[in-house]
């Protein structure tokens, strides 16, 4: 009975670390494109954190599932608002336009991606409300 309870949470970690590799993927695609400089340096990091969080959401159980839901979520929002400041008024001197390579799919996948999060957050958490 555990198994079929699992079952939908299991399917929200894996389309959770689907979305947060493709984000990784994309900032490691626009690292080998050439893009340099600090902002190279900041897609590096978002990468490796994009990569790290997304074999979390496999791997970990517990308290530290619901730790990298929620660190998963709140790095998504804050990759999207980086974008989208840099879209606007720009971020550490840094502006972007909207036609510079995958800035409209990185918007609509990191869009995607903080739902999916905030709904297997949600349901990470009533988990553990419902166990205790």
């Amino acid at each position: 009975m555990t198994e079929n309870r699992q079952g939908p949470l299991w399917l929200l970690r894996i389309l959770s670390a689907i979305i947060l590799a493709a984000v990784g993927g994309i900032h490691l695609f626009l690292i080998f494109d050439g893009v340099g400089g600090l902002l190279g340096t900041m897609f590096v990091l978002n990468a490796i954190a994009a990569f790290v969080l997304a074999v979390g959401m496999l791997v970990l159980r517990g308290t530290w599932l619901r730790i990298a839901t929620i660190l998963s979520l709140l790095f998504l929002i804050a990759s999207l608002a980086a974008l989208l400041l840099a879209l606007t008024v720009g971020l550490f001197g840094i502006t972007e336009v909207w036609s510079f390579t995958l800035v409209p799919e990185t918007v609509i996948i990191e869009s995607i991606g903080i739902v999916v999060l905030a709904i297997t957050s949600g349901v990470s958490m009533r988990r553990r409300a419902r166990v205790a």
